[in-house]
């Protein structure tokens, strides 16, 4: 008789262990942060392949879905099959069901560009540059339909608040880069001063709407990574005079709370810079890889980074607590998995 009971404390000892597991793994899902606003964004979406988040993104409730680059996946100079690819991921019944119920904004990278690690060389940029606007529905009278370029700025007004979102294009203008024939990394920086990211136009666009800002916060949308620097793949200071101009623009605007968004990279990661002269620190936060991701990553320096880097397929999201004047940044995956979280306070 004292055998059988030790079988059964024993077993309800296990049982109440893989249950205690359980409400700790169901509560790292399920938590949810009290939020004023919530901006969802991604980029790496292959329409060939399966994208099993969207679910997931909408349980956060965002106000709006911001897309960081390549959309699709369709390097080519035919503009039919291009059309056709936007058109793929339009349809994909998920995406469609997602689209009705979250605004959605978006910049492009190479990919929906149209050429691997392309800027002003692609012949193809005015096509595609119309295909993407119809991908997100842009009325022909809109700016952008005249424009050179997909950049675009949007307000939201909460509470007295105001989110400027400003999307980059740092694909039509972007001149070449260098590569390097040295090491095994595919580029190094240019000479300082040799190229431009943006291009004349947009700088003195992005000027104007930083310095006449009256917004609370400032979201920019960049494709590639800001603070990020030693890979050797595509990135900012890959021409480091731009890079240094972004954030001096930054500094001298007077643009208050400026936090960076960027993809491409096929992996996550927050990354911070302190900046000397601007009141709060430069975030980067790069969500990449909604379809397939750099699941072999073995790691890299990245000096500035904060936690560590995802190398499953994920997204991101930004909450607002405006009472406590945060900014809660998570990476989550399927399942609304959190794997990593941080909060940045602001004046």
């Amino acid at each position: 008789m004292n055998h059988l009971n030790s079988i059964f404390i024993l077993f309800l000892a296990i049982l109440s262990c893989n249950t205690n597991e359980k409400q700790k793994s169901n509560a790292a899902i399920s938590k949810e942060i009290t939020s004023d606003f919530v901006i969802a964004f991604g980029s790496c979406n292959n329409q060939t392949l399966t994208n099993n988040l969207w679910t997931a993104i909408e349980k956060n409730k965002p106000n709006v879905w911001i897309w960081g680059g390549d959309v699709i996946y369709t390097d080519t100079y035919d503009m039919a099959y291009m059309a056709e690819s936007y058109q793929k991921q339009k349809n994909n019944a998920d995406y469609s069901t997602f689209t009705k119920k979250v605004e959605v904004l978006g910049t492009w990278d190479d990919h929906d560009y149209g050429i691997n690690d392309g800027g002003v060389e692609y012949p193809k940029k005015a096509e595609a540059q119309q295909l993407f606007l119809d991908f997100f529905d842009v009325a022909e009278n809109d700016i952008r339909r005249k424009q050179e370029g997909v950049y675009f700025v949007k307000d939201y007004s909460v509470h007295n608040k105001t989110i400027k979102i400003i999307l980059l294009d740092t694909r039509y203008f972007r001149t070449a880069l260098t590569v390097d024939d040295e090491t095994e990394k595919r580029f190094k920086p240019n000479a300082y001063g040799e190229g431009t990211m943006l291009g004349e136009t947009q700088w003195k666009w992005l000027k104007n709407e930083l310095e006449n800002s009256k917004a609370t916060y400032h979201i920019i949308v960049s494709s590639i990574q800001f603070l990020s620097q030693e890979h050797g793949f595509e990135c900012w200071r890959n021409m480091p005079h731009e890079a240094d101009k972004l954030e001096n623009l930054i500094k001298s605007s007077g643009a208050k709370n400026t936090i960076i968004l960027s993809g491409d990279r096929h992996i996550s990661e927050i990354s911070k810079k302190e900046i000397d002269g601007l009141a709060y620190p430069i975030i980067d936060f790069t969500s990449s890889g909604l379809t397939h991701s750099y699941s072999d990553f073995k790691g890299e320096p990245n000096k500035y980074r904060l936690g560590s880097v995802v190398s499953k397929k994920s997204y991101g999201t930004l909450n607002f607590d405006f009472k406590n004047k945060t900014v809660t940044m998570e990476i989550r995956g399927e399942n609304n998995v959190v794997f990593e979280t941080y909060t940045q306070s602001y004046q």
